[in-house]
C-alpha cells in the first residue's frame, strides 16, 4: 500500500521478512488442518489463527512504516530546521510520522507475540504480572524452564539487539508519556546551541535503530512460529 502511494512497485518479501512471513503461513496451514479435523469446538484453533493473521498484518505494517521513513529521510538534505524549504519541512514531517509509527509498532508486535505465546503455552504470566510485556513472557518461559531451546534462541536475539531496542523503548516511552520525540531532540539541541540554529537529530542513526527493531521482530517471529509448528506437528506442543 505505502509503495503504491510512493509510486513504487509492490514489495517482494526477502530475507528475514520472508522467513518470518513464511513461518506464520506454515502455522496458518497447520491450524486450518486442525480446524477441519476437529471442528474446533472450543475455538482455540480459530483464536490462534486470528492472532497469527494479526501478527502477519502488523509485521507488514511495520515494514511499510520503516520503508516510508527511509524514503522521506532521503529527501531531507538540510542539517538545520531553519534551513529547510517548505517542501523539505513537509518531507521531514512525513519522515517523523512514519518513524514514530514504526517504533511504536515494534513494541506492539512484540507484546502481541508475547500474548500469543502466553496463551499457546499456558504460561499464566498474568498471575505473575497483571500488565506484562513480551520480555516478561521471556522471563516466565525461563523461570518455568519450558521449551529451553526456544527460550535460549529468543534471549540470544534479545541480547543481540539490546542496545537498539533500549533506545527505541526510551523514545517510545517519551512519545507516549512525556513529549513528542522530535521536540525532545529540539530541546536538547537548544540546550547545546542556546541561541543558535536547531540542528536536526541524527536521522540515519534513528533509522538504523528502527531497522534493528524490524530485524529483531522478524527473527523473534520466525523462531517462535517455526519452533511451534515443528513441535506441534510432532505432538509435542498443543494449544
Amino acid at each position: 500500500m505505502i509503495r503504491k502511494l510512493l509510486g513504487e512497485p509492490p514489495r517482494v518479501n526477502s530475507g528475514l521478512l520472508l522467513d518470518a512471513m513464511n513461518s506464520m503461513s506454515d502455522m496458518l496451514h497447520l491450524l486450518e488442518r486442525q480446524i477441519q479435523a476437529s471442528g474446533d469446538p472450543t475455538h482455540d484453533f480459530r483464536k490462534a489463527e486470528i492472532l497469527t493473521r494479526g501478527l502477519m498484518s502488523s509485521l507488514d505494517e511495520l515494514e511499510q512504516s520503516h520503508h516510508a521513513a527511509a524514503f522521506f529521510r532521503k529527501k531531507v538534505k538540510a542539517g538545520y530546521a531553519e534551513d529547510m524549504s517548505k517542501d523539505e519541512k513537509s518531507d521531514y514531517a512525513l519522515y517523523v510520522f512514519f518513524y514514530k509509527d514504526g517504533f511504536v509498532r515494534v513494541f506492539s508486535i512484540l507484546d502481541k507475540l508475547g500474548n500469543w505465546m502466553n496463551d499457546l503455552y499456558d504460561l499464566k504470566t498474568g498471575q505473575y504480572k497483571a500488565h506484562y510485556s513480551y520480555f516478561t513472557v521471556l522471563r516466565q518461559l525461563k523461570y518455568l524452564k519450558m521449551h529451553p531451546a526456544l527460550t535460549d534462541n529468543l534471549n540470544d536475539i534479545k541480547d543481540t539487539y539490546n542496545d537498539a531496542i533500549n533506545r527505541l523503548r526510551k523514545r517510545r516511552n517519551t512519545e507516549i508519556h512525556y513529549m513528542n520525540t522530535e521536540m525532545q531532540d529540539d530541546l536538547w539541541q537548544r540546550h547545546r546551541a542556546l541561541y543558535g540554529k536547531i540542528q536536526l537529530e541524527d536521522l540515519d542513526h534513528h533509522l538504523e535503530d528502527l531497522q534493528q527493531g524490524l530485524e529483531m521482530v522478524c527473527r523473534s517471529l520466525f523462531n517462535v512460529f517455526s519452533y511451534t509448528t515443528k513441535h506441534w506437528e510432532n505432538r509435542a506442543v498443543r494449544p
